[in-house]
């Protein structure tokens, strides 16, 4: 669905490229969390898929991003936004309306949806996002978490076969995170649908990401399933990224010798591999 080929940029006003030589594949319905430490290329990464790169941001643009088959640099930032929908960290800039139910129009409207689908449209995306009894809230009156449902059912309602996010829990309480990610999570397997996610929370990447994608120094230094790359614990530190307690512990485990099983991403692959640990000692 996404595929970088040695693709590196350096914006107009910059000394040197934020990314380099990036080789990524991307494949649909695929779940992918980005994180790294602050100033490291991530979000650079997701312009480069939703079109924002080269067609707002010019600079020095080398080798390839197709989306679905479209190169983004031959492509118009129309049609790109026919595959990719995109939810930015701030909210409420993203916001063009006053009513949830004209919000979820706006982008139906713009991209001449047929008007007898519409309505079933705004209905389908409220109803994914467990939000319709908002249709005709005010969106001044919604609650942060509530804002952020919204703009995802805005983008939802077009049926995109890209969802991109950038740090969409940033401002949100962890029970909303938590929400947020099972309702993406809940819908890319339901449609299909390709999502990327740029994340500091690495637990909530770690719990729901297919694929995890930690960027350095506008580099990728490890792109895999989360096992694997939270295996690599210390080296992450040394990056910024700092791992979900329970795989450090089990980590620690391993470098023990107490464990010889798979690196885990979350507190249940903990449980169970402190399990396999005491009976072991039994």
């Amino acid at each position: 669905m996404i595929e970088f080929k040695d693709f590196s940029f350096r914006y107009r006003e910059g000394e040197a490229p934020v990314l380099r030589d990036i080789n990524l594949s991307i494949p649909q319905g695929c779940f992918v969390g980005i994180t790294g430490a602050a100033g490291s290329g991530k979000s650079t990464l997701t312009y480069a898929i939703n079109g924002i790169i080269p067609h707002c941001y010019p600079g020095d643009f080398y080798g390839s991003v197709t989306v679905d088959g479209l190169d983004t640099v031959e492509s118009s930032l129309t049609d790109i936004s026919a595959l990719v929908g995109s939810v930015c960290q701030d909210i409420d800039s993203q916001m063009v309306s006053t009513v949830v139910e004209d919000e979820i129009l706006y982008g139906l409207e713009n991209f001449g949806v047929p008007k007898e689908q519409i309505p079933g449209c705004v209905h389908e995306a409220l109803s994914a996002m467990g939000i319709i009894e908002l249709l005709n809230r005010p969106i001044d009156s919604l609650s942060g978490g509530q804002k952020q449902k919204v703009a995802l059912a805005s983008i939802i309602a077009l049926n995109p076969k890209v969802l991109v996010l950038d740090e969409p829990t940033a401002e949100l309480d962890p029970a909303s995170s938590v929400a947020v990610f099972q309702l993406l999570s809940r819908y890319a397997r339901q449609h299909g649908t390709t999502v990327v996610v740029v994340e500091q929370k690495i637990a909530l990447l770690s719990d729901y990401a297919d694929l995890l994608v930690i960027v350095d120094g506008g580099e990728i230094r490890f792109a895999d399933v989360p096992e694997k790359v939270l295996a690599h614990s210390d080296e992450l530190l040394a990056l910024g990224v700092n791992c979900p307690r329970s795989t450090t512990l089990v980590n620690q485990l391993t470098a023990a010798g107490l464990y010889s099983g798979p690196a885990v991403r979350n507190v249940a692959g903990a449980e169970k591999a402190c399990r396999e640990v005491l009976e072991g000692q039994l």
